[in-house]
């Protein structure tokens, strides 16, 4: 939807295919024109999320770590469940607590 005139933008779902495991609820996201036709969404990078699944905290250097979105990022082992943080959504990693 657009934020300013509140009208529905319809997209391809192989358009947003990339980019759809990191939108979560809510997350204002760029589309991309082209006469007329919407070409590639793009969504905020960095973008803070909430960790909803992992081990607890291990001394090994990196765990897998589910978040809000539902996208998959390796974090170091001292964060935990709760916790927010802040990921690249280009890159798809791990950069600092939030």
């Amino acid at each position: 939807m657009d934020s300013e005139s509140f009208e529905v933008v319809m997209v391809d779902s192989k358009i947003v295919e990339d980019q759809k495991k990191w939108i979560a609820e809510g997350m204002e996201c760029d589309l991309i024109f082209f006469k007329g036709e919407v070409i590639e969404v793009r969504t905020p990078s960095p973008y803070v999320y909430e960790i909803v699944e992992t081990e607890p905290n291990v001394k090994q250097d990196f765990k897998p770590a589910v978040l809000d979105c539902g996208a998959t990022v390796n974090v170091p082992g001292f964060v935990e469940q709760g916790s927010k943080i802040k990921v690249d959504t280009e890159k798809g990693e791990y950069l600092e607590r939030a």
